[in-house]
């Protein structure tokens, strides 16, 4: 068990880094090139929320059911590892391939800048399209090898890894991310196909039963899985709600964390002091992450993160009313990401608790559908507001507040029903 542990979160390792670090990096790229916050907020919320409506119900559910010598998860990680290297080596050389498409193109070039937002979004997109499939895999992976007693204290060393990955990127990388983006992306793309190949390799899977009967191929047999997928899913109102729950959570985060680097600029924040104040922050997640995995272990993870979300919310809503300065900011943000990331711990095992564990991905994809959806909307929407405003990035903490609130209602109407089919100690989840 220790050994798995150790290449699940080697391979998390990697992922965390190429995570925080590619975002970032091309949101300041693409406004280092005049692209406005409506299209950065699509390019970097809503693209990945389509693709994963498009491409998770279909890989989750052919997960799921397919049955190879390699096991049902480690191929399709084994395929879109490379996808994902290409895409980081795409972003580092874009510079060189927007000079020779211009050159190229001629009078007929629209320009250096529109040229280069066209090539990183081309290529942020081939990035998002192996991440979402390597997301909903990799957690799949986990559910499936890891036993649940330990769930919540793997995922606390899981969530730590990730925050140690934050801390390196935020406290010595960010600060060079204007300056040597090419040979970040190109770093990130070594280590994540190295490090995430080689866990591939490693962690080997278990049996499994037999898939159910599969419909015929062709229309018919595609409309007849996509009948299924749904009527399972959706079919009971306990999943809608959770689902629900867990878009509104998601889209919490989503105007701070989408724009608060822009917003420490407008107030007179350097770089380097963000990523130090987001450092600080990932410490703090840090030194918690593990005793929040015990305590989940031992209270339940939607307990922790219901009372998570009510501290988020209050937090939050200061900082929309009284962040006047970077002082304020600084103090605010800090408190914002930490109560994020106490959140992601505490919820990190809730889908792997509360969903079938024969058809996880299936369900996680399904979850993912309603969370995209919501993302989908909350970033440019979050974009337009900030551009017909002016840019003022307060509103950005008090949009956050309300969709924190939004989250909290409706995860304790989850807990309502989750107490009625049997609660911590005897519960099953419906079929």
């Amino acid at each position: 068990l220790f050994v798995l542990f150790c290449w699940l979160l080697w391979g998390d390792f990697s992922w965390s880094m190429k995570e925080r670090a590619v975002p970032p990096i091309t949101q300041l790229l693409l406004k280092g090139h005049g692209a406005p916050d409506s299209l950065i907020g699509f390019l970097i919320g809503s693209v990945p929320a389509i693709l994963t409506i498009g491409i998770g119900p279909i890989i989750s559910y052919r997960s799921d059911r397919h049955r190879g010598r390699w096991g049902r998860r480690i191929p399709y990680l084994v395929i879109t590892t490379p996808v994902a290297v290409v895409s980081m080596a795409g972003l580092a050389f874009t510079p060189h391939l927007t000079e020779i498409l211009h050159r190229s193109l001629g009078t007929a070039s629209p320009g250096l800048h529109p040229l280069s937002i066209v090539l990183y979004g081309v290529f942020w997109t081939l990035f998002e399209f192996a991440s979402i499939i390597g997301n909903a895999v990799f957690l799949a992976l986990i559910n499936d090898v890891v036993p649940e007693k330990f769930l919540g204290r793997f995922f606390g060393a899981f969530r730590a890894i990730g925050l140690m990955a934050g801390i390196l990127f935020s406290f010595w990388i960010m600060g060079i991310a204007e300056t040597h983006p090419a040979w970040i992306f190109l770093g990130m793309g070594v280590l994540y196909g190295a490090a995430f190949g080689l866990m591939c390799m490693k962690v080997r899977e278990g049996e499994y039963p037999p898939p159910p009967d599969e419909p015929s191929e062709g229309r018919g047999g595609f409309l007849s899985s996509a009948r299924t997928y749904f009527r399972e899913c959706y079919g009971h109102s306990y999943y809608r709600w959770f689902f629900i729950s867990l878009a509104f959570s998601w889209m919490a985060f989503v105007p701070v964390n989408l724009f608060s680097l822009f917003f420490a600029k407008s107030i007179g924040m350097s770089i380097d002091t963000w990523g130090k104040c987001m450092a600080a922050a990932y410490c703090i997640s840090l030194i918690l992450a593990y005793p929040l995995g015990a305590l989940v272990d031992r209270f339940h993870p939607l307990r922790v993160s219901l009372i998570t979300q009510a501290v988020y919310v209050a937090v939050v809503l200061w900082g929309g009313l009284f962040v006047r300065d970077a002082m304020t900011f600084g103090v605010v943000l800090v408190f914002q990401c930490t109560l994020a990331g106490t959140w992601m711990t505490a919820a990190a095992s809730l889908p792997q608790r509360l969903l079938p564990k024969d058809r996880f991905a299936q369900f996680a994809s399904a979850a993912a559908i309603v969370t995209s959806l919501g993302t989908m909307l909350a970033g440019p929407l979050m974009g337009l507001l900030l551009d017909l405003t002016g840019q003022v990035y307060q509103y950005t903490f008090l949009v956050s507040s309300a969709l924190a609130a939004a989250a909290l209602v409706t995860g304790l109407v989850v807990q309502v029903k989750f107490g009625r089919l049997g609660g911590p100690a005897a519960y099953v989840a419906p079929q």
